[in-house]
């Protein structure tokens, strides 16, 4: 069995993902708990969180109507998959709570750009029907609003072109680089890990990568059809990205105000040092991007090695530090952030 997550766990993605989950499970009667974990993205440990609540889900808490799911430690069976058929649900009652909420989301995502019309059009008769059904309820849900940030039109569009299979044109920020590129991507799936991510075949790098959905600062869908390289799902239970074996190594020293750069950086070893310090050896293919951790750690730690990276970390704190001694009116940029360099992730 895995160990524990990796990530702290977000009760909107778990709730996402169960829902996935009932799906997923009613089609794989059988199904290998180390294959529907890889499938999801998660630990074996996470899912059997989720076998643990799916139990206690159903269309009412009489006896029979609750799913009927439970492992052996390898595999998952559902004992009552027609619990959710057609002929075993009963009508749908709200409290007015509960119209409230599902009618402000309900208008919310409406609103959402790129959304399919015919998507559009079956939510807003759906939405009506439970106005009707709601009666003084809605009323309420009429003066409540939601506004989504950017990130959600972005959502939409990459939504969209997955299910239609088509290809994407973005104008992408790179933090590592400090850039604004263009590029047209395959997309392949969404991800959230901390962040929404979407994980494409960029036609610039000729590769797999993963870009942030907050990061996109323009997106079209494009006429041509989406034809990514046949290649297998990665395991994202440990991190999003994982670097791959032959990136150039870097060994970077932290003091006890630095050792958070071991549970963020997927890394090949971490050894103590005397003071609560660790040695990190880590990869990755573009070393230089580790020039902005180096600057974030301060005296919290140093690049040792590669001996060029190191001097150029140093080339840079000097500059960062001189820009605070330039004369009152001079101009001052400098950028310190977390470093994204690892292979994979724009």
């Amino acid at each position: 069995m895995a160990g524990k997550p990796a990530r702290p766990v977000n009760a909107i993605d778990q709730t996402r993902r169960m829902l996935s989950l009932v799906t997923y499970l009613r089609e794989r009667p059988g199904a290998r708990i180390a294959d529907v974990a890889r499938a999801f993205g998660i630990t074996e440990d996470e899912l059997v969180g989720d076998l643990d609540l799916l139990p206690m889900c159903g269309t009412s808490f009489r006896g029979g109507d609750l799913l009927d799911i439970d492992t052996d430690g390898e595999r998952i069976w559902w004992h009552n998959p027609a619990a959710l058929g057609e002929d075993a649900a009963e009508p749908l009652r709200l409290a007015a709570d509960e119209a409230t909420a599902l009618l402000v989301a309900a208008r919310a995502v409406a609103t959402l750009p790129g959304l399919r019309e015919g998507d559009r059009q079956a939510l807003l008769r759906a939405t009506a029907k439970v106005e009707t059904a709601a009666g003084e309820a809605a009323g309420a849900s009429a003066r409540l609003s939601v506004t989504f940030e950017s990130e959600g039109g972005v959502f939409a569009d990459v939504d969209r072109a997955i299910s239609e299979r088509r290809r994407l044109w973005i104008r992408y920020y790179s933090p590592a680089r400090d850039e604004v590129t263009e590029r047209e991507i395959d997309p392949i799936r969404l991800v959230s890990v901390g962040h929404t991510y979407v994980e494409a075949w960029c036609r610039r790098s000729e590769a797999r990568r993963t870009f942030r959905l907050d990061r996109v600062a323009e997106i079209r869908i494009l006429d041509e059809p989406s034809a990514p390289p046949e290649m297998e799902l990665r395991d994202l239970s440990e991190a999003l990205v994982q670097p791959a074996a032959e990136d150039p190594e870097v060994v970077v020293e932290v003091g006890p105000g630095g050792r958070w750069v071991a549970e963020y950086y997927p890394h090949d070893s971490a050894d103590e040092l005397p003071g609560g310090g660790l040695r990190i050896t880590l990869r990755t293919p573009d070393p230089a991007s580790l020039r902005r951790l180096a600057l974030r750690l301060g005296r919290d730690g140093r690049i040792v090695s590669p001996p060029e990276l190191a001097d150029s970390a140093r080339r840079a704190a000097r500059e960062a530090l001189s820009a605070y001694d330039a004369p009152p009116g001079a101009e001052r940029a400098v950028a310190v952030g977390p470093g994204e360099g690892h292979e994979g992730r724009e």
